[in-house]
């Protein structure tokens, strides 16, 4: 998943672009996403994957003559769109008490943009989460105005306006208990939501 950086139970095709036969299909591993396959050298491969709810994903490669055991790598992420799919950004930082937007944060940010560039029909919430410590009021204050935040480093990079809502919902929706640090952790937070596509 381009976002959560989850693995995805995936379709993949493997094409002989010379004679565009279809050489191969199988299936991800569940858990972990990944596949391994042998091909042989000299030709030019395409790659398509599939998953439900998810942006078709293609590309093609090289494997050069006479490379034997030549290792090829890729990670393939694929870009959710279903309505109502909802991710943690884990890896959103804020200064202490404050909207501001940490530097830490730029590839998650960017990997949201590139999302939004990819699928221009998409129209998305930004939500800000607190742990309940202090006051309702206080943190219902300070999980909008880091959800704008957000909501205002995707506009400056030319994501329109009218497709992104911020909201806050300061320690109404929490995901774990509020009773340990652990808890309070997961519980602040920056989510996005599919809202249309």
């Amino acid at each position: 998943d381009a976002i959560s950086r989850k693995p995805v139970e995936a379709q993949i095709e493997i094409t002989d672009n010379s004679t565009g036969k279809v050489i191969e299909t199988f299936t991800t591993n569940s858990a972990t996403g990944k596949f391994i396959i042998t091909l042989n050298s000299g030709k030019n491969y395409g790659i398509a994957v599939k998953a439900t709810g998810y942006l078709f994903h293609s590309e093609n490669f090289d494997i050069p003559d006479g490379s034997d055991d030549n290792l090829v790598s890729k990670i393939i992420e694929l870009k959710n769109i279903a309505v109502g799919s909802k991710i943690a950004l884990r890896n959103i930082f804020f200064d202490v008490n404050k909207s501001t937007l940490r530097p830490e944060s730029n590839a998650e940010l960017d990997r949201l943009v590139k999302l939004m560039k990819d699928v221009p029909n998409l129209k998305i919430e930004i939500s800000g989460h607190t742990d309940n410590t202090g006051s309702a009021a206080l943190n219902e204050s300070l999980s909008q105005s880091r959800a704008e935040a957000v909501v205002a480093f995707l506009a400056s990079k030319g994501i329109a306006s009218n497709r992104m809502t911020a909201k806050g919902y300061g320690s109404s929706r929490p995901v774990a208990s509020n009773n340990n640090e652990d808890g309070k952790q997961q519980n602040r937070r920056t989510e996005f939501e599919i809202k249309g596509n």
